[in-house]
């Protein structure tokens, strides 16, 4: 089967788009031509890829991005058996051959601003969930996009060998920064930690709205601001980490399913403390595989910080849990060749390639 993947709002190394599903297709025998914005993000493609360069959301017009997909996919969508779209936007860019393909939408989570009026925005992602065959990552985008549509979520795999211990005096942040993931709660955290001898590392890129905050933050000494890593060098930097954090403040806008970052953090052995919104709850407890603060409670998750700090023997037995209860629950190489069984039929394929 051959693919052909397009996004120009995400990252090109993406942990979803790059590290689970392309990586299942590639596992699978397939091959893939990835259309993404390689060089304004400075990125050297995989070289088991077909790589399309094309422009980033927001590095200019919205119609001006619009018509370079257009061409780039006008260029190659003849020669792909299926087109899988990380944008649902995109679909107001494809050329008249991707009527004879099959187009899949996989819907998940995005920077905010396609830099299309609402209006229009809204009225594109619409038509692609009437038109178009959708895949979410989340239950959460029925809202948006009605029942009816396969969820595929976000899950990682889990390593068959333990982790060691949660050992270092480090609290880390894994994924985009925003107001409504926790960031300002986060920062706020890390002013608190400074002097208590615990640093911060938070790994991921950052909304426009909270970045002059993180480098006042980051100029002070308070915290350390990786900005975006790719998903195999972000989880390696975070292992050993006393704590991994997931604050969102409960907010209206606040996601209500589980983080990625709290399952990323269990299958590394990692504590979680993380805001006590019902699903993270549910899953992570109280002194289970972490500790659960009231959302937006910045001392309460400063004191559950300093507890795993002071505590080794509650560090150790949550970090165990953790990694446990994701051997149990998570299985994300079965979600990525669900996924990819998703895209082979599809496209029609009757007897897909196995590596």
């Amino acid at each position: 089967m051959r693919v052909l993947v397009c996004t120009v709002r995400h990252h090109p190394e993406d942990a979803r788009v790059l590290h689970r599903q392309i990586r299942a297709m590639l596992d699978a025998g397939h091959s893939v031509t990835y259309a993404a914005p390689f060089r304004a993000w400075h990125v050297t493609p995989w070289r088991q890829l077909t790589p399309v360069d094309v422009p980033r959301a927001g590095g200019r017009g919205a119609l001006s991005v619009l018509r370079a997909v257009r061409r780039a996919l006008a260029e190659h969508v003849p020669y792909c058996d299926v087109l899988l779209l990380h944008d649902p936007e995109l679909t107001a860019a494809l050329p008249r051959a991707a009527r004879r393909k099959a187009v899949v939408v996989d819907v998940h989570e995005a920077p905010a601003g396609f830099g299309l009026p609402g209006a229009v925005s809204r009225y594109v992602r619409a038509r692609a969930g009437r038109r178009h065959r959708l895949v979410l990552a989340s239950p959460e985008y029925r809202a948006e996009f009605g029942d009816g549509h396969p969820v595929v979520p976000d899950v990682p795999e889990v390593s068959a060998v333990p982790p060691a211990e949660p050992d270092d005096r480090r609290v880390v942040h894994v994924g985009r920064l925003s107001a409504a993931g926790g960031a300002l709660e986060v920062i706020e955290l890390a002013g608190r930690l400074a002097d208590k001898g615990v640093a911060v590392e938070l790994i991921g890129g950052a909304d426009p709205r909270v970045r002059p905050a993180l480098r006042a933050a980051q100029r002070s000494g308070a915290l350390r601001w990786y900005g975006f890593v790719p998903y195999d060098r972000a989880m390696r930097i975070a292992e050993g980490a006393m704590a991994g954090l997931a604050l969102p403040p409960g907010s209206g806008h606040a996601p209500q399913g589980v983080p990625v970052k709290v399952m990323d953090y269990m299958a590394h052995g990692i504590p979680v403390v993380a805001s006590a919104v019902p699903a993270v709850a549910e899953l992570v407890g109280d002194e289970r595989c972490g500790l659960v603060v009231p959302p937006g409670d910045v001392e309460a998750a400063l004191a559950a910080v300093l507890r795993l700090r002071d505590e080794k023997g509650l560090r150790a037995r949550l970090g165990r849990r953790a990694y446990e209860t994701a051997r149990e629950r998570f299985d994300g190489a079965a979600e990525g060749e669900r996924f990819v069984r998703m895209l082979e039929e599809a496209a029609g394929v009757r007897e897909p390639a196995r590596a």
